[in-house]
């Protein structure tokens, strides 16, 4: 067994989690391009709740060759290296960061896949091509429909994957663009973030897999169009060369890189971001260093429900479970479970450019997520509604109206006023009332590095760089111009496990 370093839970929480967090609009200098005091503040809290004591490979044990190497410890990459190991090769995982978990610990609604054992448990009729036909819609069209389709068609065996390495996705929810509840979360209804990277590192440490946090690749080595290995920077101190004929890129998107963003949707210049200070965009420079393509680089995603002051994204199941959004006039404006995109616009189309998550006591028991948020001071409660609306500083008599008028939608199972025909199975009338204030903040990159279903890099040229593979977020044309809630982890850990079942495969030819 390799010698492991334990990593105490402040150990660099300065540098971890929710870095390049914002404020308010009108009063924050800690937008997107930021870092300050308070997001050290915010970043030591994340870090001594979700990280406490994990252990790490020691630097001491780095070798000078691997089979295959892996940069980033995010859900793509922790996939990649169970499947390369559990194929016969020997795996190392390179992590920049002082923690390991990427975005991927953020990760709030769940993972959305179709035709699955839990779905049919809970008599849930769902296909894939209903699926597929979704994300299309939400994806404007755009997707690159042979990985939409690879995506979706390994998605059952993904949750079954996972379900049988000891993280069981079994509770369902709705998200938004979606028409059957297909977003599968942890048993509780917790947030699937902590629990899926806990669960992945479990494996990891299981099958004595090397992983070295700290740890910056810089350079991806290419010799006559084949990968040869690495340049790290161990320790953010030390350079080292590693040998590997086989390395898999899964860094993740680039929305707390906020040159990178406004250069390439400058709309969203002075956002606050939802994205891990981690979140730069170097797995992208690198291949495109190497001459890979890239694609879909424009298409950023602002997610609709962000607490501004700290940049935590509220969880899109927190509307999957009944909750509603109105106004500074107490009002409902738009159809909730619609697309994030088409949300977003609507709260920035209201003067105040902002608005309310309105929720009882039933949806708070529904979504554990709700319990964090409460602990970090974002929830707002009452009595009743009228208690509520004077706490918000909201029109008691519009907002009570607007309560009332909703929960007969419900108990109708019609949306006269806004069309929403998902996540209406309870109304708001259990216990006390809830609200949150939120706008919208940048939250996923579409956009990334040209891959095949194969995980494997394309070039600008067409031809591929030989033993490159590269998953996740870092990746462009699965989600088209919008993602929809919950594709993004089906993202990672389908084509996580591909790219290590395929750099593994690849050794052996």
């Amino acid at each position: 067994m390799k010698k492991r370093m334990v990593l105490a839970s402040l150990l660099g929480a300065s540098l971890f989690l929710n870095g390049c967090v914002g404020a308010d609009d009108a009063t924050s200098d800690n937008k997107v391009e930021d870092t300050g005091k308070e997001d050290t503040k915010n970043e030591e809290e994340d870090a001594t709740t979700s990280a406490t004591y994990r252990e790490y490979t020691d630097i001491s044990e780095l070798e000078d060759q691997y089979d295959v190497i892996i940069v980033g410890s995010g859900g793509a990459g922790l996939s990649a290296a169970i499947e390369a190991k559990d194929a016969g090769a020997n795996p190392v995982i390179f992590e920049m960061m002082p923690v390991a978990g990427g975005n991927t610990k953020k990760s709030s609604a769940g993972m959305n896949a179709s035709e699955t054992k839990f779905q049919e448990a809970a008599g849930v009729e769902d296909s894939n091509e209903a699926f597929f036909e979704e994300t299309m819609i939400g994806g404007k069209e755009t997707n690159d429909e042979e990985l939409l389709s690879y995506m979706i068609d390994n998605s059952a065996d993904a949750i079954n994957w996972l379900d049988s390495i000891g993280i069981t996705l079994d509770n369902l929810t709705t998200t938004g663009g979606m028409s059957v509840e297909r977003t599968h979360r942890p048993s509780d209804g917790s947030a699937v973030g902590e629990y899926l990277v806990n669960g992945l590192l479990d494996n990891a440490y299981e099958r004595d897999i090397s992983l070295f946090v700290n740890s910056e690749v810089q350079t991806i080595l290419e010799e006559d169009g084949k990968v040869t290995g690495v340049e790290v920077l161990v320790n953010q101190t030390e350079e080292r060369t590693i040998k590997s004929d086989a390395v898999i890129v899964a860094t993740g998107g680039f929305g707390a890189n906020s040159e990178m963003v406004v250069e390439n949707d400058p709309a969203l210049e002075g956002f606050v971001t939802t994205n891990h200070e981690g979140s730069t965009g170097t797995g992208i420079e690198m291949i495109s260093s190497l001459g890979g393509d890239v694609v879909d680089m424009d298409d950023i995603q602002i997610h609709p429900t962000v607490e501004q002051s700290s940049g935590y994204l509220i969880t899109e199941a927190v509307r999957g479970e009944g909750a509603i959004l109105v106004s500074n006039e107490g009002t409902r404006f738009t159809n909730e479970m619609n697309t994030r995109d088409v949300v977003s616009a609507d709260i920035i189309a209201l003067p105040e450019k902002k608005a309310y998550l309105i929720f009882d006591d039933g949806v708070k028991e529904r979504v554990k997520a709700i319990n964090k948020y409460e602990s970090e001071g974002f929830v707002v409660s009452g009595d009743s509604i009228e208690a509520l609306a004077n706490e918000m500083s909201l029109p008691a008599e519009a907002l009570n109206e607007t309560i009332e008028t909703w929960n007969k939608s419900v108990s109708e199972g019609s949306d006269s006023a806004f069309g929403r025909d998902t996540a209406m199975d309870e109304d708001l009338s259990n216990g006390s009332y809830n609200a949150v204030e939120v706008a919208p903040g940048v939250h996923h990159t579409m956009g990334g590095v040209h891959i095949n279903t194969f995980t494997e890099v394309i070039k600008t040229d067409g031809n591929k760089v030989e033993g490159l593979y590269a998953a996740g977020e870092m990746t462009g044309g699965i989600h088209g111009s919008n993602r929809i809630g919950g594709n993004a982890v089906a993202d990672i850990i389908i084509f996580g496990r591909q790219a290590g079942k395929q750099a593994a495969n690849y050794l052996q030819n």
